[in-house]
């Protein structure tokens, strides 16, 4: 491991946190498309199974910062694992109706119910923010190694959810990912020690962290950078139906992971001068050129190159988020703030996917790769719009800059 990254796992409990930031992440990879696979191969009905997915992806969308924002008035472990349950019940509704094939409208209650479950990258990432909140250099590569992390649940997790269901019995990939999430989500939540400290109710006067003009357009490039996740990963499975290997998709979405992951790996270990929001500016742009190629892919290898390069974007853009989101919000809504970056991907993966499943129902498997193409547009509108937006820091941090800067120690103030 390169010396960057072994430097911040020094800080006891490190090591511990993130495996279990893993586990409880899997299901972000497995559980949309698991249950998109699932519905496929009971029904055969893909519009009604992009439809499940982005119903999910929409509830999450809308509980996400509502649990998220609890998190932070009253902590992880106090608001997690009640809701983790809420989660995994409402999962297992899913799958006994659909297995009963009972009517349609009984599995989008479950599937809207299950839209509970918590943002564990958001809560990873905050623990990592508080530990390394004076030394800019760590935290950089602390949100690497977790845009990594993120990625490597989206090389296995398509090939787990997707293998297990197409192989074994269809809700195989669902029932797995509701697993690594009960697992990941207790595991993380007894780890005291590293826990955010809570912050009451009186310190956060001023509304939703939402109100910040700058998180308001990452969450709105977001939506357009979801779309273009929701819309490839029903596509691509529809795609490799048509050409006789529908199995493979999992594959081909592992190498789109892949992309990312490399070069989020690579991203960390560098020590960049210039401004962030200039930074992610250039790579919501990239990731909608990338999206130009996939339109011309005529058979899965092809498509495989295709998306490894289109990935190569994703995970240095999710870095530069998450630095940005520390710029714009207040401390004591961190959490919440990270969560509607989540929020909007879900949005956007909600709009993605019901669009590309009827696209692909309407016109054929080829022509959905339109999808992303036209909503990589979109987050490139919204991030040259914006852009005046992210130049200005939010002008108070509460008071806690100031605080911080004066409990610092002189050696901390010179870290990075």
């Amino acid at each position: 491991m390169p010396s960057s990254y072994r430097a911040i796992f020094a800080a006891p409990g490190t090591v511990s946190f993130s495996a279990a930031g893993l586990l409880g992440r899997m299901p972000l990879a497995m559980m949309g498309l698991g249950v998109m696979t699932m519905i496929s191969e009971i029904t055969g009905r893909y519009g009604l199974a992009g439809s499940l997915s982005a119903t999910m992806a929409v509830s999450a969308a809308v509980l996400g910062p509502q649990v998220s924002r609890l998190v932070d008035r009253h902590g992880q472990r106090r608001v997690l694992r009640p809701t983790v349950l809420v989660s995994l019940v409402a999962a297992a509704g899913l799958v006994t109706c659909a297995q009963l094939r009972l009517p349609d409208w009984t599995l989008f209650v479950f599937a809207a119910a299950v839209g509970c479950v918590p943002s564990v990258g958001a809560m990873t990432r905050a623990r990592w923010a508080v530990l390394y909140r004076h030394a800019p250099r760590e935290l950089h590569t602390a949100y690497s190694f977790e845009s990594v992390v993120d990625e490597i649940c989206f090389i296995f997790g398509p090939i787990i959810a997707v293998g297990l269901s197409t192989t074994w019995f269809p809700a195989a990939g669902p029932v797995l990912a509701g697993a690594f999430l009960a697992v990941g989500v207790w595991w993380l939540t007894a780890q005291r020690a590293t826990e955010p400290e809570p912050h009451p109710v009186e310190q956060h006067s001023g509304g939703s962290a939402l109100r910040s003009r700058g998180l308001q357009v990452l969450v709105a490039a977001f939506v357009a950078t979801g779309a273009i996740f929701g819309s490839v990963d029903v596509v691509t499975v529809a795609f490799a139906e048509a050409e006789g290997r529908k199995a493979a998709s999992s594959l081909v979405l592992a190498v789109y992971a892949l992309g990312s992951c490399l070069a989020g790996a690579v991203f960390g270990l560098l020590h960049l001068k210039g401004e962030a929001h200039r930074r992610w500016l250039v790579g919501v742009c990239a990731m909608a050129v990338s999206m130009i190629p996939l339109q011309l892919a005529g058979n899965l290898p092809v498509l495989a190159v295709a998306l490894f390069v289109a990935g190569l974007a994703i995970a240095p853009t999710m870095v530069t988020t998450m630095a940005l989101v520390e710029t714009h919000v207040p401390r004591s809504k961190l959490t919440e703030g990270m969560s509607w970056t989540s929020t909007g991907l879900a949005v956007g993966i909600a709009l993605g996917a019901s669009t590309g499943g009827w696209v692909v129902d309407a016109y054929g498997a080829a022509a959905g790769y339109t999808v992303p193409g036209v909503s990589g547009v979109l987050a490139a509108v919204v991030g040259l719009s914006g852009y005046r937006r992210l130049r200005t820091p939010a002008p108070t941090r509460e008071g806690q800059g100031k605080r911080d800067d004066r409990e610092q120690d002189p050696e901390q103030q010179h870290v990075g």
